[in-house]
């Protein structure tokens, strides 16, 4: 996996950057604050363009950016809920960090089925997740997916950026380049035999705000999923498109093998990665997968934080499926 460290020069670099947005825009969320941070992004310093558009331009699967010094006083305990954020955020510079950086590959995209609409997200244990295959669980494994690999816009990157993590917590992450798969098996993954229902962040009961036509969006994927490909694109380096959990394969025996055979081989090859505080984990969500080891939450303040973006290089494909509310929110 690429990875680049930043310099103390640099992240200066980046703090003045950042300093300079948060002394004018108390939220990420906004429209105006993002039309600037798609400017601003730019003024990153060149290591980073440069690194970052490399991983874009040639596709890679995953790729690392660490060197942040995270101020814990600063972005206080783990929340309890992702409901009682606070605006501004305490982590409001890392959020704006992690916008400029996905702006950099991409435009934000955000769900108005999941997280109430937000585009930032907050990757922490709550209080009765523990067993739900959420990124708010803790005690069961989170199982290896693409994200939102339900819908047809889902986002063309991942980006993970570390808080805390004091418990060492492994995201297990997968690359389809790595998999030794039997060209019989190959040739049926290709085809339009499987079906990927929406995955329980999308519910309504995981979510507090959004029209009842949203969920109802949401519900008719699940009651009648269309039949996709897991893998798809240039036979000699495909994407993929894959949830185990919530994928199903009816009355086709040879789909169901060769599917369960590809997921015997990605668990196989699939490798933790421990993120410390201050490191921002980008994943080409065409090219890889990603999971959680499952841990036990302290609810305590000090548990892992993460923050979550998806970035589409296309955000025009998305027009039909556009929340009346903002342009960059499906639903």
């Amino acid at each position: 996996m690429d990875h680049l460290v930043l310099t103390a020069q640099e992240f200066v670099a980046e703090l003045d950057l950042v300093e300079s947005l948060a002394a004018r825009h108390p939220s990420v969320e906004d429209e105006e604050f993002l039309a600037e941070a798609w400017v601003r992004a730019h003024d990153l310093p060149e290591r980073v363009r440069r690194f970052l558009g490399d991983f874009r331009r040639h596709e890679h699967a995953t790729c690392i950016i660490s060197g942040h010094p995270i101020d814990d006083d600063l972005i206080g305990p783990t929340p309890v809920h992702w409901r009682t954020t606070t605006v501004p955020s305490t982590a409001l510079r890392y959020e704006i960090l992690i916008v400029l950086y996905s702006s950099l590959i991409g435009d934000l995209i955000g769900w108005a089925t999941q997280q109430d609409g937000h585009l930032v997200h907050e990757v922490f244990p709550i209080k009765g997740h523990e067993q739900e295959q959420l990124g708010s669980g803790s005690e069961i494994l989170l199982t290896w997916h693409t994200e939102d690999a339900f819908h047809p816009c889902r986002g063309d990157y991942l980006v993970l950026a570390c808080l805390r993590n004091p418990d060492r917590v492994a995201t297990m992450v997968g690359q389809v380049g790595d998999l030794q798969l039997r060209p019989e098996d190959v040739e049926i993954l290709n085809e339009e035999r499987f079906i990927i229902r929406p995955d329980e962040s999308h519910l309504a009961r995981n979510n507090s705000d959004g029209s009842a036509a949203n969920f109802d969006a949401i519900q008719q994927m699940a009651s009648r999923p269309e039949r996709v490909s897991v893998l798809y694109g240039h036979p000699h380096g495909p994407y993929l498109r894959t949830d185990p959990y919530f994928m199903e394969v009816p009355e086709d025996p040879l789909a169901s093998a060769a599917l369960e055979r590809f997921v015997d081989e990605m668990d196989r090859r699939i490798t933790p990665v421990v993120l410390g505080p201050g490191d921002f984990l980008f994943l080409n969500n065409h090219k890889a997968v990603h999971g959680r080891e499952p841990f036990k939450a302290r609810f305590d303040g000090t548990d892992r934080w993460l923050k979550r973006v998806n970035a589409t290089r296309d955000l025009r494909k998305s027009y039909p499926y556009r929340s009346v509310a903002s342009p960059r929110v499906l639903g």
